[in-house]
């Protein structure tokens, strides 16, 4: 079937221009002067005044994690359907691998849960918490075979993910050997649970604590390290995750500033909300904003710096890290003891919303915005021309966004499994219109969903583009 996109204005890495597009089943197949297309394509969607973007992909997501005695509320059929309502085309999921279990194990019990449940395409990163001898081996086989070709660290939670530097330079010396991206939680975990053991001793158990018991500085102290690490292994590609801090931001700039293969995303969370306005809230509401790393001081200068580090490009992309866990039966387990409740937001309906508002106020530009959310994430993780991209032979993965139109959050008509919203009434100056997966739509303009649970498919990924 065609479909013909007429009158809208295509946003690419080469800037933006009215052009119609044509779909030709799943794939893009031309791009037309305005009002040259053909006249006998089956649909037609009428795109004036509309941006014209390729699909959003969000490359941190963790649908169904288990985490703090519990697992997050999302799975891969409410999590993708939410974030097909919300203009995100493709998601990037986390593999869990422990320590004692067999790596190929923890892809397979993955590809379960997804597989007939996912409404949008997916792909897989895979955690490594148990680096051992068979673990390094199993790297190799999942980026030879299994289109896996990046893994995750972590530098917090000893106990349940954490690795010690010996563990991290040998994953970022096999890494370095087959061409994968090491991706990094980039905190001290060993001194935050000095800290929280601490703070939790004095009495001070409110989800405050959380924030207060994981300063910035041990986030860039182990961005530090991590860089080092990675420059021992002979400039391992390295992707530090959901980075909100200064300190750590600085590393990251000056690491780049000489050429190293290290990169990194942010969050929305850490671009609007703080740690007195939210984790701050009275009583236990701040447990709805607990992740890790946690939100950041109101008077201190993180927010602008990770503005300013979207715009330098030291930041590359903006993800969410969604892992919602919902407040009756979940955060609730931490109630009289911050460290227990579970670490997660929920924001993959959100993400594409957010950061246009960042081009709302004059923060980004438009085509700063699609490279953040759509076309620097393919290219980071092996997804580009396919996706990330409107051009002929991608994947007719597309959003038609307005930008005069008004967007207001709510728990009471967001899509996703969670019993509130981190962002309840949120305000944004623009509007996802309609939604295309592969050449069918998902969202129609009045907001009517057509997609299907199962339709989304299994993405092997290549190698970064932007590696040497």
């Amino acid at each position: 079937m065609t479909l013909l996109i007429t009158g809208g204005e295509v946003v690419g890495p080469t800037g933006r221009f009215a052009a119609d597009v044509l779909v030709d089943g799943e794939k893009i197949s031309a791009l037309l002067a305005p009002g040259t297309g053909p006249a006998d394509s089956a649909k037609t969607i009428d795109a004036t005044g509309k941006l014209v973007i390729p699909g959003g992909i969000d490359v941190h997501t963790h649908m169904k994690l288990p985490f703090g005695g519990t697992f997050a509320s999302d799975d891969f059929d409410t999590g993708t359907k939410a974030a097909a309502h919300g203009g995100t085309t493709t998601i990037v999921d986390f593999a869990v691998q422990r320590t004692g279990e067999v790596v190929q194990d923890g892809l397979a019990a993955w590809h379960a849960l997804a597989d007939g449940n996912a409404h949008i395409d997916y792909g897989f990163h895979m955690i490594i918490g148990g680096v051992d001898d068979d673990a390094l081996k199993a790297m190799d086989q999942l980026v030879a075979d299994e289109g896996v070709t990046s893994f995750k660290l972590f530098m917090a939670y000893p106990g349940v993910f954490y690795s010690d530097d010996g563990k991290i330079l040998r994953a970022m010396q096999t890494a370095r050997e087959n061409g994968a991206t090491i991706m990094m939680h980039a905190e001290n975990g060993i001194a935050i649970d000095v800290l929280v053991a601490q703070a939790l001793a004095k009495g001070q158990t409110d989800p405050v604590y959380h924030g207060i018991t994981r300063p910035s500085i041990l986030e860039g102290e182990a961005t530090h390290r991590a860089i080092a690490l990675a420059q021992v292994a002979r400039d391992t590609p390295l992707y530090f995750v959901h980075l909100s801090a200064s300190e750590a931001l600085a590393e990251v700039a000056a690491a780049r500033a000489t050429g190293r293969n290290v990169f990194a995303e942010t969050c929305p969370q850490y671009l609007y909300l703080t740690l007195e306005d939210q984790l701050g809230a009275p009583g236990f509401e701040g447990a709805k904003w607990v992740a890790s790393p946690p939100l950041r001081p109101r008077d201190e200068s993180h927010r602008d710096d990770l503005w300013r580090g979207l715009r330098t490009n030291d930041l590359a992309i903006v993800s969410t890290d969604h892992c919602p866990f919902c407040m009756k039966d979940q955060k609730e387990l931490g109630l009289g003891d911050f460290s227990k409740i579970p670490n997660g937001i929920g924001t993959v309906e959100h993400r594409v919303d957010l950061v246009y508002q960042g081009v709302a106020e004059g923060k980004l530009s438009v085509e700063r915005w699609v490279e953040t959310i759509a076309t620097t994430p393919a290219r980071m993780f092996g997804l580009y021309p396919r996706k990330g991209v409107i051009a002929p032979g991608s994947d007719a993965d597309i959003v038609l966004y307005d930008p005069n139109g008004r967007t207001t959050i709510s728990a009471a008509t967001h899509h996703m499994n969670l019993d509130y919203s981190a962002w309840e009434g949120v305000e944004i100056a623009g509007k996802v219109d309609t939604v295309i997966s592969r050449g069918e739509v998902l969202v129609d303009r009045d907001g009517t969903y057509h997609g299907r649970k199962g339709r989304g498919r299994y993405l092997k990924r290549g190698l970064s583009s932007y590696l040497r």
